[in-house]
């Protein structure tokens, strides 16, 4: 499978302008709590006009990815501990590092066979070395395929960026490169301290959200790897509004209704479970979610955003699509402004040297529906015909992630990203209450 894909050349990429020296950028406590996980993410483009001979197109893609790189300084600096054995970033201007890369046949066929392990060649990735300050945090691999088309792929370490960073990254670069000018500039900020005018009498700490990331501190970390595979479904906007309809309690009203995450998050929490031999009740499950317009924060705001959350349900022996859409919005209501400040406060006054691995446990249901991929437009009128995204590692039961789909597609259509073991997701695609829904399988491990 290797050959498929040619590597022509590794490189570093450096800013066009020099940071100010000196410079260096703390970490939050949800970043650090991040550390042990990355992210990748592929962009598939249509081919990018006509250029008159090969590595035309990836070669103007790499000046303004330099241009990109003078509004980032801290995705082209360094992991550093500062004077409390904290992770900070040195701004150095040390760049990141960018591979080039070709692929025999066309991008629709890639697309009709591509499975997970074919994917993760198209996005490039190392683990941190036991030098972090010569370890680049960032990765970009182009991809042209020879017979038209192009993949970018981008991966960087969850300790600086959550998916919504990343993707507001290859925005801007997309926006540098076509129209030449960055629509939405960055901010580089701590997280906002807690509003004294937003804390309620006789406030109680929502315990239950900080007890979840106690518990997973306290347990034991074990980074193995199993192999798992991906498989995407597509839900177009009727699909998703007739699951709606279907995860709503009976008796009520049009009010109640489920979001498209908490109906989706509910029917593959109930579909999942039944794969893995649960008959009554439900698997452990823990959602995570970005809570930008929860915390205020400004639509640029780069760094981590996202909190995971534990999904209790009330009747172990219920298993329905209603009850487990209606137990993950309730968790979805609680986590208001003053909870997710009780955790980062709780974050704060107990910051471990040993992070957690949040996902070593539960299966982990993440809602990307903030994430925007589809406007990052390389070329006049050319958007992306298919992303996708993982966070990494998978561990524990499994992962979900949903992702908003394309928007000719409709406002309520999304795409479903599933990774768990090779077995389990045969029987995923062939459990009833999915079927009766008529997903699209994008990427599916019969695809050989």
């Amino acid at each position: 499978m290797a050959e498929i894909i040619t590597i022509i050349c590794k490189r570093t990429v450096v800013s066009t302008k020099p940071v100010q020296a000196g410079k260096s950028y703390p970490l939050s406590a949800l970043d650090r709590h991040m550390e042990h996980n990355h992210l990748r993410m592929v962009l598939y483009y249509p081919s990018m006009g006509a250029p008159t001979e090969p590595g035309e197109i990836t070669g103007r893609l790499r000046e303004s990815l330099a241009v990109t790189l003078t509004h980032f300084p801290i995705v082209t600096g360094r992991l550093q501990k500062n004077d409390n054995d904290q992770w900070m970033i040195k701004c150095n201007d040390a760049g990141v590092r960018m591979l080039e890369a070709k692929a025999k046949g066309s991008l629709e066929e890639w697309l009709r066979n591509v499975d997970r392990d074919k994917e993760l060649m198209l996005v490039y990735w190392e683990e941190m070395y036991h030098k972090p300050y010569f370890w680049s945090t960032f990765y970009v691999q182009i991809t042209e395929f020879e017979d038209g088309g192009l993949a970018i792929g981008l991966s960087c370490t969850h300790l600086l960026a959550d998916p919504t960073c990343a993707t507001m990254f290859i925005k801007a670069w997309a926006d540098i490169t076509f129209p030449g000018k960055m629509m939405s500039p960055p901010f580089f900020y701590p997280l906002p301290p807690r509003s004294p005018g937003n804390t309620r009498p006789n406030h109680k700490p929502y315990n239950s959200l900080i007890n979840h990331y106690k518990a997973s501190i306290n347990k034991s970390i074990d980074l193995v790897d199993k192999k798992h595979t991906t498989v995407s479904f597509g839900f177009s906007d009727n699909m998703v509004q007739a699951c709606m309809e279907r995860a709503q309690p009976n008796g009520a009203n049009d009010r109640s209704s489920p979001s498209p995450f908490e109906a989706l998050a509910g029917l593959f929490w109930v579909c999942i479970s039944k794969v893995k031999g649960v008959r009554n009740g439900l698997i452990d499950m823990s959602i995570f979610m970005d809570v930008r317009k929860v915390l205020g924060l400004d639509k640029g705001f780069f760094g981590n955003s996202m909190v995971y959350n534990k999904v209790p349900l009330e009747s172990s022996q219920d298993n329905s699509l209603s009850q487990a859409a209606t137990s993950i919005g309730e968790v979805v209501a609680k986590m208001d402004n003053e909870g997710i400040m009780d955790l980062i406060e709780w974050l704060q006054c107990n910051d471990y040297q040993t992070p957690s691995l949040m996902n070593s446990c539960d299966l982990i249901c993440a809602s990307l529906e903030a994430v925007d991929p589809f406007s990052t437009i390389f070329e006049d009128g050319i958007a992306p015909i298919h992303v996708s995204c993982y966070i990494e590692p998978v561990l524990g039961l499994g992962k979900v992630l949903i992702l908003p789909a394309k928007p000719s597609e409709g406002q309520l259509s999304r795409v479903v990203m599933v990774t768990l073991p090779r077995d389990e997701v045969i029987k995923l695609c062939e459990d009833d209450l999915i079927l009766q829904l008529s997903p699209t399988l994008l990427m599916d491990l019969n695809k050989t």
